[in-house]
């Protein structure tokens, strides 16, 4: 799955769980610069990522995510087939 389609699985995600129907996130996007996204929303956001694509964090890789770009990244990561 590339960067773009998993971009669109996660916008509707942070609008829904964030409750900003126009929130439009980028992948600089991060806890600082989004409205109403703390700690708590955090940890909703990584559960309802991971329920939407099937995986799982590990509790270090989601402490070290600066920001939504990093947050695509690892999703495709973890989507990637290993070799």
């Amino acid at each position: 799955m590339d960067s773009t389609a998993i971009h669109a699985r996660l916008q509707p995600i942070f609008r829904d769980i964030l409750d900003q129907p126009d929130l439009v996130i980028s992948r600089d996007s991060s806890a600082r610069t989004v409205e109403d996204w703390d700690s708590f929303a955090h940890i909703v956001l990584i559960r309802g990522i991971e329920k939407e694509f099937g995986i799982r964090f590990a509790l270090n890789d989601v402490g070290n995510l600066k920001n939504v770009g990093e947050m695509s990244d690892l999703i495709q990561a973890k989507l990637s087939p290993k070799i």
